[in-house]
């Protein structure tokens, strides 16, 4: 199963770990994508477009009529929905123009802190 983990830190900590990975060589088993700020997180990774991810999931590539269709929604309401997901790295477009997710799982990572 091919698992991607959404985490929440600081660019610096994002950098740090492409710097760390690309000097040993080593690749971690899942993807990760990382956000600033868990108000970041969850502004890009609203209900609906939880919704969209799951009905995407392992699906290999499928075009946007067909996920609006399987959602029961507008197309042009999830086409903005797509491009939010797109810029945040967490979909992408295939050479033909669909839309791929190439994951099975989405795990969430990050820690709440008191003030």
């Amino acid at each position: 199963m091919r698992t991607v983990t959404l985490d929440v830190q600081p660019l610096e900590g994002a950098l740090a770990d492409f710097a760390r990975t690309w000097r040993t060589g080593k690749r971690e088993a899942s993807a990760r994508i990382s956000f600033a700020t868990p108000e970041l997180l969850w502004k890009v990774l609203t209900a609906k477009r939880w919704e969209l991810l799951k009905v995407i999931a392992g699906q290999g590539a499928i075009s946007l009529r067909e996920v609006a269709r399987r959602v029961g929604r507008d197309v042009k309401t999830v086409h903005g929905d797509v491009h939010a997901l797109l810029n945040a790295g967490v979909l992408r477009r295939t050479e033909t123009g669909n839309l791929e997710f190439p994951y099975d799982a989405i795990h969430v990572e990050f820690t709440l802190r008191a003030a």
